[in-house]
């Protein structure tokens, strides 16, 4: 019985630190290096200093944001002549790249004639190879010293690239996430999918503490950039373009920048149903990011960075998820057989107390799960059912992880 409480306990602390225990320590660390040294300040550069910049879109049958990208990508605040914009389609069917394609010549013969906007390129292909091999593909097409990626259904603040191109100023940095937003309007009402924003506002607290104190852990493909020179073609069944992206800088001693002036906003996911294949696809792609940057986990030559990729991002998409349910069996088993075990009466109780505590977490899960179909609000039962939905995609994407490939069927995002 000593090997079950050995378990439970271990188990108890890994879940404890992958969702709390970090945040904190890495509050405390970032708050005792400030103290102890001064906090660099960073300028937005002057027009003249702002290096040039190509914005790459990957967008795969997005015409319902076409024209609502577009408006956003003009009202960007960024000097002429220095921003280009680069359109990369593959095995659209919506009609898409037609549009985009009358866009772009739109744009040339605007410029022509004197207007002082972006330039607009497009390029497509017939076959849907996915968005990584789209990315690979437009970075063939970029001459400029920057890069940024961005969706096409995420709007970026009219400052984001201005606030971007600050970060680059520091030659340590290789790679600047921006801070994904979720809408609180779109897909929120009377469904769980509006935890998403809650979750998201936690990511973007622990990225900010990562970077404070040393480097962001990955990027958000809604709104990230890099220096071009440090950018290499991933294997087109790379699932997470973003993240491996910005990791593999990482791995050659560059720094990933938090910004959180540069902000994406993007809507929730349309039902729980397509947040749930999203789920999937990130973690599957966790999972195989883990496989494909394992030299990482050598925390003796990568030191910092692979203590914050190891407590931030791989104990969330494996270990984690699987000591959930072995806790719960683990902590009955201590809690009833405890006795006859030879355990002390104190400690037999706290078991107990301790299982009932589970007991009315899982409940509070199941009852978030049905006010989330009947359409009512709650957010305490939200966030209990958006854990455990988290954590069983994840134990899903164990099934599903290479099964796709490079290519997943699309989310439906709400408006």
């Amino acid at each position: 019985m000593i090997y079950v409480a050995v378990v439970f306990w271990i188990c108890l602390s890994v879940v404890f630190y992958t969702y709390a225990g970090y945040g904190l320590l890495v509050f405390v660390l970032v708050k005792i290096k400030e103290k102890c040294g001064k906090r660099k300040r960073r300028s937005i550069p002057s027009a003249s200093d702002m290096p040039a910049m190509t914005l790459v879109i990957a967008a795969y049958n997005e015409l319902p944001y076409l024209e609502e990208k577009i408006s956003n990508c003009m009202e960007l605040r960024y000097p002429y002549g220095k921003l280009k914009i680069l359109w990369v389609t593959d095995g659209t069917d919506d009609g898409s790249e037609k549009r985009l394609s009358d866009i772009a010549a739109d744009n040339a013969d605007s410029r022509a004639n004197g207007a002082k906007i972006p330039e607009i390129k497009a390029i497509h292909q017939p076959d849907r190879r996915g968005k990584t091999a789209a990315l690979n593909r437009a970075l063939k097409y970029v001459d400029t010293p920057l890069v940024v990626f961005s969706d096409a259904n995420a709007m970026l603040c009219s400052e984001a690239l201005a606030e971007i191109a600050a970060e680059f100023a520091d030659e340590r940095v290789g790679c600047v996430s921006g801070e994904k937003r979720v809408s609180s309007e779109a897909g929120a009402a009377g469904d769980a999918a509006g935890t998403e924003g809650l979750y998201w506002k936690y990511e973007s607290f622990l990225k900010d503490m990562d970077y404070r104190l040393y480097s962001a852990v990955g990027a958000a493909g809604e709104l990230f950039a890099a220096r071009t020179s440090l950018l290499e073609p991933l294997p087109e069944d790379t699932l997470l373009d973003d993240f491996m992206m910005s990791m593999r800088i990482a791995m050659k001693g560059y720094k990933i920048a938090y910004c959180r002036n540069a902000c994406a906003v993007e809507g929730n996911s349309a039902n729980m149903f397509e947040e749930g294949k999203r789920k999937v696809r990130i973690a599957a792609g966790g999972l195989q990011s883990i496989a494909r940057l394992s030299p990482l986990l050598n925390i003796f030559k990568y030191g910092m960075l692979s203590f914050q990729y190891i407590s931030h991002r791989v104990l969330r998409w494996s270990v984690t998820p699987a000591c959930l349910p072995v806790m719960f069996i683990a902590n009955a088993i201590l809690a009833f057989c405890g006795h006859s075990s030879g355990f002390s009466g104190v400690s037999v109780k706290i078991y107990f107390w301790l299982f009932i505590c589970q007991v009315a977490f899982y409940i509070c899960a199941l009852a978030g799960a049905v006010c989330s179909r009947a359409g009512k609000k709650n957010k305490i039962l939200y966030a209990a059912y958006y854990f455990l939905f988290m954590n069983y995609n994840v134990m899903r994407a164990f099934f599903y992880s290479g099964n796709k490939g490079g290519v997943w069927k699309k989310s439906g995002r709400a408006r």
